[in-house]
């Protein structure tokens, strides 16, 4: 019984690697899935911690978010201390673990094999700052099932009258589902989406109380860290970001990987460690990360400060190399559809800067020249810092890093007839073959008029070319856009949109 939970989920979950000793993957070579008795032969049991030492813990350890903003973890509990305070109410404790991020699956790895040392750091925060109620979002069933079957071994219930009101909460597979502010609203009832507008959770977030949100790794970090003790914590990594890091490794590495390293460790000796080089190029931070160089890569290591000295930053710990036997324009092309068709659909930048965004990466890519880099650029500029969530701006670094870093190969393309290499689909996207089929959008050349009207009713996957004429994109069709897309079919006034399967 004890695989249950995580069988029809295995064959998605990556290996787990560790560089030194495991700490936050310690028992997972023993168990697949650590019940509450192995959780605690393994961590032992958990120490009372108050607020006060409990904030001091996570200054002292440097303790940062890590889900992609890295805000520091003490500043996180004394807002909502302070907040609850204020208003003389009970706060609530938020586990982010959807990560709609494709190529992350460390926090999916932590939730599936090893819950308990996740729900371990919530109770730590709820405990210390009184909280009644106890959220862990996740993105998909067997997780769900998962975190269900760890709650009720510890004795964790949603039901009333209980001082702790603790559940799991299911959110929708998209991107935007990882979005802290998304999984507020959908948890308190509203839609799965970012508001679009500015939110202090710590202020008002779940059911209107001071909310603290994390994801789960930070949770799972504190955990330990508070077995352990800030100096033994300390006794790995480096001295200004101590302890260990999890990063999920994807690409051109032989095998998907979720590895466990010191921070300060080289990212090459990592790559070399997963069967992989620096290849062309490395993507660090998921799609909404940026590009390092062979150069950068090679002298690069896992630390916030290593990083950000190579304008770059860890993100949500995705990891993915890039050889030399493929098109990284062409992949990144790919990503750049999906993340257009992934948006919120609540504001311009997103709705339509992304698909417009994409759509001239592909001209520059067709052979458009200058003029199709230079309005890849304008485009790139106009939604930056205009839209009502990150999602925009990110996806906006992706790009313009891709086309910054590998130059000999955009060079190929605007000054040339390409650079003659495949796209092989090596950066991980949502299983297209999907329920469904995975549904493309594709016309009818020959009844085609170019009337223009489905571009209007589906931007996020159509735009028109200089003639007027829709251009597709290349990506399956999510599962929230195909009611709109059969709209879209049904109103052409040629009868020229239709779906087809993959």
């Amino acid at each position: 019984m004890n695989n249950l939970p995580v069988r029809s989920l295995a064959s998605d979950l990556p290996d787990v690697r560790t560089l030194g000793l495991a700490r936050l993957t310690a028992g997972m070579g023993v168990a697949y899935r650590l019940d509450w008795t192995t959780h605690l032969s393994v961590h032992g049991p958990l120490p009372d911690l108050g607020l006060s030492h409990l904030t001091a813990l996570a200054e002292e350890i440097g303790l940062c978010g890590r889900g992609g903003a890295g805000f520091p973890f003490a500043r996180k509990l004394r807002a909502v201390a302070t907040s609850s305070r204020a208003r003389r109410s009970t706060a609530a404790v938020v586990v982010n673990g959807c990560e709609g991020e494709p190529a992350c699956r460390k926090d999916t790895v932590l939730l599936a094999r090893a819950p308990h040392l996740v729900l371990d750091g919530a109770l730590l925060a709820a405990e210390a700052l009184g909280a009644e109620q106890l959220v862990v979002g996740v993105t998909r069933a067997p997780l769900e099932e998962s975190v269900r079957r760890a709650m009720a071994e510890r004795g964790l219930s949603e039901r009333r009258g209980r001082r702790l009101r603790a559940r799991v909460f299911r959110m929708p597979e998209r991107f935007v589902s990882g979005e802290a502010t998304a999984l507020l609203r959908a948890a308190g009832g509203g839609p799965a989406l970012p508001p679009g507008r500015r939110v202090r959770s710590a202020e008002r977030g779940l059911s209107g109380l001071p909310t603290l949100v994390s994801n789960a790794e930070t949770f799972a970090q504190l955990a330990v860290a508070a077995r352990m003790g800030a100096g033994t914590y300390a006794s790995t990594g480096t001295r200004e970001e101590p302890g260990t890091v999890l990063l999920t490794l994807g690409g051109c590495v032989p095998r998907r990987t979720v590895l466990e390293t010191p921070t300060g460790v080289p990212l090459a000796h990592i790559l070399e460690r997963c069967g992989s080089g620096t290849g062309q190029g490395v993507l660090v931070g998921g799609y909404h990360g940026t590009w390092l160089d062979p150069d950068s890569a090679s002298m690069a290591a896992v630390s916030r400060a290593s990083m950000a000295a190579h304008r770059a930053t860890l993100g949500a710990g995705a990891v993915l190399p890039l050889s030399w036997d493929v098109c990284p324009l062409g992949e990144t092309l790919r990503v750049a559809q999906w993340l257009a068709a992934e948006t919120a659909g609540q504001c311009g930048p997103c709705r339509l800067g992304l698909p417009a965004l994409a759509g001239a990466l592909a001209d520059v890519l067709g052979g458009g020249g200058r003029a199709a880099l230079d309005t890849l650029r304008q485009y790139a500029g106009s939604v930056r810092g205009r839209g009502a969530c990150k999602h925009p701006d990110g996806s906006a670094r992706f790009v313009l890093s891709s086309v910054n870093t590998f130059t000999d190969d955009l060079a190929a393309h605007v000054l040339g007839n390409g650079c003659g290499r495949p796209v092989a689909g090596v950066l991980p996207l949502p299983d297209e073959a999907g329920p469904t089929g995975g549904e493309r959008l594709a016309v009818d050349w020959t009844l085609c008029a170019g009337h223009g009207l489905c571009a209007d009713l589906l931007p996020e996957a159509i735009r028109l070319d200089r003639d007027g004429y829709p251009v597709l994109s290349d990506a399956p069709l999510p599962e929230y856009l195909r009611p709109r897309a059969r709209r879209a079919l049904a109103r052409c006034p040629a009868l020229a949109l239709r779906l087809e399967n993959s």
